[in-house]
């Protein structure tokens, strides 16, 4: 009974269950809670794409936008969506657990939904319907006024919410592993993998069923199954808070970066003795910063390690500890320091991520124009064109299995490592990847516009007699590559980030993704206003795709990508993991 009694007492350190009392270590965590959040990512994905992947339909033929306004709108909302992610991770690390961040996201997402609804299924709140064939001289009346501003409002409501989901989502299931053990570390490993295979499923529904619901049955109907499935999430959820552990919140991490880089700075002209300074700091009798059961003593020592004396490398940041900072509310102690000394190395491998996703932006732009140009029909059953986005979504629901239960396996028997293949080498790969999928592209590209001028299509609208599957190359190594370097750079934020930030690093990955749709919208103007001024025709302008260039930006984008890998390969090399994980 002594024993049963000190099994039931034994808690997490630094962790507690959804009414805030201690985790306890037989009752929380593990495979169970989390399997919860991957039923929640699949409903969650499914109602943020499910508008997101139609929506500029939406804005053209219903609010009667241009083509251009429709998709600038839809870009904005999908890149705030995705940078605000860095407000739920930051919401998270600093203020609440990632338990409240996502409910409070979900009820915003939710209610923006709603607003959107009502909307669809008013006509009095949208523009009245214009019929070109019946007036073609009165001109469409685009949404404005309260009807757009009611627009707008449930739209950023969404993103906020969505923000919010994504950047404490994946830390929250990720949390509920023991770390410390080896197979805690595998199923975490594990979870990453299921939880892209969990986003990639209910990506397939939002871009299959629900897209031709909103199409055939109306738009009402396609954000009311979007509302559905978010609200369904929410007791979904909920039901697994009996099993969850929470990490409760270690303070600001933005505080903690900003204050150490100012001090740093501030503190860069001062005459001082390091040692002394330093020796100083950690013969006090009071630490700098409240940490408490929120960041015990022995959690805090795993993270950064020794907290004595600095270590060499950003040594710049060293400065920052010192008996005599520029200002008191700058005293730094080296556990801080060597926690944004961290986060300063996670981001060159961030950074180069971002080329990855400019590729990736390809897949919902000219990749869809040019499986319209070719022959679409299966048999008698003609796929439209803006159903191509299933097949990455498809490829990475098989392989995401396939990689977790038959690859990392082998990998681990040939290795002799507990990973398998380390985070950094799954990041590589699939920016290696993205390199072929630019190449195939461009291959493919060529091929397209052979067969254009071999039948005397140049300059006509008909299509090719070539099928749409070649396409399916350039989805299958993007999307190999997009499985590879997201959940690669999910598991690399949050298992190498400080314990206190590991929510705002991990939100990272959801910041690449945005940066990198917005950084191809850039490339493309850029490319445009250059190859015009020295050819006098830009390379990707015109209503005729057999007329664009495209097979040279495509080796634009190949070329990029090349010299992104050697970027990357120079800051992966040097990198050095803050533990040692090899199986014993």
């Amino acid at each position: 009974q002594d024993t049963e009694c000190q099994s039931q007492l034994s808690t997490w350190n630094g962790y507690v269950d959804w009414k805030n009392r201690p985790a306890l270590t037989n009752r929380h965590g593990g495979l169970r809670a989390a399997s919860f959040v991957l039923v929640v990512e699949v409903l969650e994905n499914l109602a943020y794409l499910a508008n997101a992947s139609n929506l500029v339909l939406y804005f053209s033929e219903y609010m009667h936008f241009s083509p251009s306004k429709s998709a600038n709108s839809v870009t904005n909302f999908m890149g705030t969506a995705f940078l605000l992610a860095l407000l739920g991770g930051f919401l998270s690390d600093a203020f609440c657990t990632t338990y409240y961040i996502y409910l409070i996201s979900a009820l915003i997402e939710f209610l923006g939904l709603v607003v959107l609804t009502i909307q669809a299924r008013s006509g009095s709140l949208k523009p009245p319907k214009c019929d070109l064939q019946a007036a073609p001289n009165v001109p469409c009346e685009q949404v404005h006024g309260a009807q757009a501003a009611m627009l707008f409002i449930g739209l950023y409501l969404v993103a906020l919410g969505v923000g919010g989901i994504k950047g404490s989502l994946p830390p929250h299931g990720a949390e509920q592993f023991d770390e410390t053990t080896p197979q805690g570390r595998k199923q975490r490993s594990t979870f990453f993998n299921y939880f892209v295979f969990c986003l990639a499923f209910g990506a397939l529904i939002a871009v299959t069923f629900v897209v031709w619901v909103e199409d055939n049955k109306g738009w009402q109907w396609g954000f009311g199954i979007s509302t559905f499935a978010i609200f369904l999430s929410i007791p979904i959820f909920l039901a697994g808070s009996p099993f969850y552990r929470n990490k409760i919140p270690c303070g600001g991490p933005l505080t903690t970066i900003s204050k150490v880089l100012i001090a740093a700075l501030l503190n860069c002209g001062a005459s001082r003795n390091s040692t002394s300074a330093i020796a100083s700091m950690t013969s006090s009798p009071s630490p700098p910063i409240p940490t408490g059961k929120e960041c015990s003593e022995n959690s805090n020592r795993k993270e950064v390690g020794s907290i004595e004396t600095p270590s060499t490398s950003l040594s710049f940041l060293n400065r920052a500890v010192s008996d005599t900072p520029a200002c008191s509310a700058l005293q730094c102690s080296v556990q801080q320091v060597e926690e944004v000394k961290i986060v300063m190395k996670i981001l060159p491998i961030f950074s180069c991520t971002i080329m990855l996703n400019c590729c990736l932006a390809q897949l919902s732009t000219f990749s869809v124009q040019q499986a319209a140009s070719m022959n679409t029909k299966v048999g008698s059953l003609k796929v439209p064109p803006a159903s191509l986005p299933i097949f990455p979504v498809l490829f990475i629901i098989i392989l995401a299995p396939v990689y977790d239960h038959f690859i990392i396996p082998f990998a681990r028997r040939v290795t002799k490592t507990e990973m398998g293949i380390s985070h950094l080498q799954r990041i590589g790969i699939g920016l290696f990847l993205s390199i072929v999928a630019m190449a195939i592209a461009a291959l493919v590209e060529i091929k397209r516009k052979r067969v254009a001028t071999n039948s005397e299509l140049l300059d006509s609208t008909k299509p090719l007699p070539i099928t749409f599957f070649w396409i399916a190359f350039q989805y299958l190594f993007l999307g190999s590559a997009d499985l590879f370097t997201l959940a690669g750079l999910l598991e690399f934020c949050f298992s190498e980030a400080p314990v206190s930030m590991r929510s705002l690093a991990t939100s990272l990955s959801w910041a690449s993704l945005a940066i990198g749709y917005y950084l191809s919208s850039v490339i493309v103007s850029i490319v445009n206003r250059v190859t015009g001024i020295s050819t006098n025709k830009p390379w990707l302008s015109g209503s005729n795709l057999n007329h664009y260039h495209l097979e040279r930006f495509y080796w634009l984008m190949c070329i990029l990508s090349t010299l992104n890998f050697m970027h990357y390969l120079f800051w992966a090399t040097k990198y050095k993991y803050r533990s040692a994980r090899s199986s014993k």
